[in-house]
C-alpha cells in the first residue's frame, strides 16, 4: 500500500507549490510511480507539474448521470465509471495524475461517488507516492476527502490568521476522527527569523514544525513562464528546503 501525502490550509498559502515540489522530491529520489491527485476544484496542480488536463473526476460523475439509462450494451453502472476513471487519468513518466475537477451539481451522486473511491483506493493501491492537493479551508475534510492519510503537512503563509487557520483545522480533524497517522507544519515564505509572538503561536498548535520555505524568486520566474516547477535546479532556495523536510518526514 502506497504512503499518502496530502496539504491543507487556507488559499494562498502555496498548497500547489509545495505539492508540485514534493513531487519533484519524489521522482528525483525515484521513489515513483508517483500519483498526483488534484482535489481542489481551481485544478491548478496540473500547470505546476506540466501536464495536459482534458477531464476531471467531475466531468466523468456528469457524465455518467446524463447517461446512465444509455450505458453501452452488455456494460454495467460499475464497469463504466471504472472506465470513464481509467480515462481521466493522466500518464506521465513515473508520474500520473488525476484530478478531482468541479464540485458536484444538484442531482443524487451517491452511487456514482461509492463506486469512484472504491475504484480510487484500488488505484492508490499501485503507486509507492500519492501526493494530494486539497482545496483551501476545511470542505475538503467534511467530506473526508483525507481519509487514510500518512502524513497530513498544514501550510501557513507567515501570518497568525493561516496559523489560527491550520489550528480550526486540526480540531476539525479530530472531530470527524479521520485516520492520519502523521501531522506537520510548514510555514511558507518564511523569512529566517520567525517573530516571537509568530512562533508562539507554532508552539500553541502542538505541531511539529517539519520547515520553513523561503521567498523563492525562481518559483515566482517559473510561473510567470509557465514552466513547470518539476523543472526547478537543485539550487533552488525552496527545492533545497523541501528535500530536507521530506528525508526528515520519510527517511529517505
Amino acid at each position: 500500500m502506497g504512503k499518502v501525502i496530502a496539504m491543507a490550509g487556507k488559499g494562498g498559502t502555496g498548497k500547489t507549490t509545495l505539492c508540485a515540489l514534493v513531487i519533484r522530491y519524489l521522482r528525483r529520489k525515484g521513489l515513483k510511480p508517483i500519483l498526483a491527485v488534484d482535489a481542489d476544484p481551481s485544478c491548478n496542480l496540473a500547470d505546476s507539474l506540466g501536464l495536459k488536463v482534458d477531464k476531471s473526476l467531475g466531468t466523468a460523475r456528469e457524465d455518467f448521470f446524463e447517461t446512465k439509462g444509455n450505458l453501452p450494451p452488455g456494460m454495467t453502472k460499475e464497469t463504466y465509471l471504472e472506465m470513464k476513471l481509467h480515462e481521466i487519468l493522466v500518464e506521465s513518466a513515473g508520474l500520473d495524475l488525476l484530478v478531482m475537477g468541479r464540485p458536484e451539481g444538484p442531482g443524487c451522486y451517491c452511487y456514482a461517488n461509492n463506486i469512484l473511491r472504491r475504484h480510487l483506493d484500488l488505484l492508490i493501491k499501485n503507486y509507492p507516492f500519492v501526493v494530494m492537493d486539497n482545496e483551501a479551508g476545511m470542505e475538503h475534510l467534511s467530506r473526508r476527502t483525507t481519509q487514510g492519510v500518512d502524513y497530513l503537512l498544514f501550510l501557513s503563509d507567515y501570518s497568525l490568521k493561516g496559523i489560527r487557520t491550520v489550528g480550526k483545522i486540526g480540531q476539525l480533524i479530530d472531530e470527524l476522527k479521520l485516520s492520519v497517522k502523521e501531522k506537520y507544519l510548514v510555514v511558507d515564505r518564511a523569512p529566517n527569523g520567525l517573530d516571537p509572538i509568530f512562533s508562539g503561536e507554532v508552539q500553541n498548535l502542538g505541531l511539529g514544525l517539519l520547515g520553513t520555505i523561503p521567498e523563492d524568486p525562481l518559483i515566482s520566474e517559473y510561473e510567470m513562464k509557465g514552466r513547470p516547477l518539476l523543472d526547478l535546479p537543485e539550487d533552488s532556495p525552496a527545492v533545497q528546503v523541501v528535500a530536507g523536510m521530506m528525508q526528515n518526514m520519510i527517511k529517505g
